[in-house]
């Protein structure tokens, strides 16, 4: 017969655990490292603004440390992780969620713009996930989870044809690496946000934001600590037996057929 109620009902079993956050400065990224300290994660907080990453470091309400990171560069990943291990003993959790999104219009897109999104937001994850997996290995247990998008795998937008690919991408790279590490007791999911309220997302403006507002079923725009919540869960015990999928935090964003759905619940 299965367990169907665990011996921490109430409480998600992350309490004890060690987890990295990339990208943890500031956005999403500050979100994520909020609720996990708050369910009682010990939290590693990189970034490559380090200062930004001591701020939120220091904020958490529980264990927490900031190290600086540049997740395209092989040496620094490695060093990331073993930096972690030799402070905790451990790697439990990596929230792989560096990420930049500038935007350009195709004919304007260069091959530079197009190698530094990949560089940051594929490889940056690949090479984080491969600098944490022989340690979880060693510990037969890893929670991966993979701050992906909506838009790629999901939806377009214009200007971001080459986010779109990145974000993209990194869904067959779970997909195969979840089969690979499967037996370790290593789980890889992705989250994939819709429009979540950071400052990256105020710089396009408000009335980009109202528009946005207005064609989500939720009338709302999503908050950093939505997806941590999400990531959480993905982190957390309860998620054991899920890896290699998508968990979608967009307010329902990416369910009407056309604008005119959401118009047609405003009539009513």
């Amino acid at each position: 017969m299965s367990r169907l109620v665990g011996e921490n009902c109430g409480q998600m079993t992350i309490d004890t655990r060690t987890a990295i956050v990339t990208g943890g400065a500031s956005g999403i990224g500050a979100g994520i490292a909020e609720v996990l300290s708050e369910e009682g994660t010990t939290v590693v907080v990189a970034d490559v603004d380090r200062a930004g990453a001591k701020q939120v470091a220091d904020e958490l309400p529980g264990e927490a440390m900031a190290v600086d990171v540049d997740v395209t560069d092989p040496t620094e990943t490695a060093a990331l992780a073993e930096t972690v291990v030799e402070e905790y003993g451990r790697i439990d959790v990596l929230c792989a969620n560096a990420g930049i999104f500038p935007s350009a219009p195709l004919e304007e897109l260069t091959v530079d713009d197009w190698e530094t999104v990949f560089d940051v937001n594929t490889k940056g994850v690949f090479l984080c996930v491969q600098a944490c997996l022989s340690h979880m290995r060693s510990q037969d247990y890893g929670r991966i989870v993979i701050t992906s998008s909506i838009t790629g795998p999901m939806v377009g937008y214009p200007g971001w044809a080459h986010y779109g690919a990145s974000k993209g991408g990194l869904h067959g790279f779970m997909r195969t690496a979840a089969i690979e590490v499967a037996q370790s007791d290593i789980t890889i999911n992705a989250v994939l946000p819709g429009n979540i309220e950071t400052g990256g997302l105020d710089e396009l403006g408000e009335e980009y934001l109202e528009k946005m507002r207005a064609s989500i079923p939720k009338g709302e725009l999503g908050t950093p600590a939505d997806v941590g919540h999400a990531v959480a869960f993905l982190a957390s015990e309860e998620a054991r037996y899920i890896t290699g999928t998508t968990l979608v935090v967009d307010g329902g964003q990416t369910l009407p057929e056309s604008q005119l759905a959401i118009e047609a619940i405003d009539e009513e």
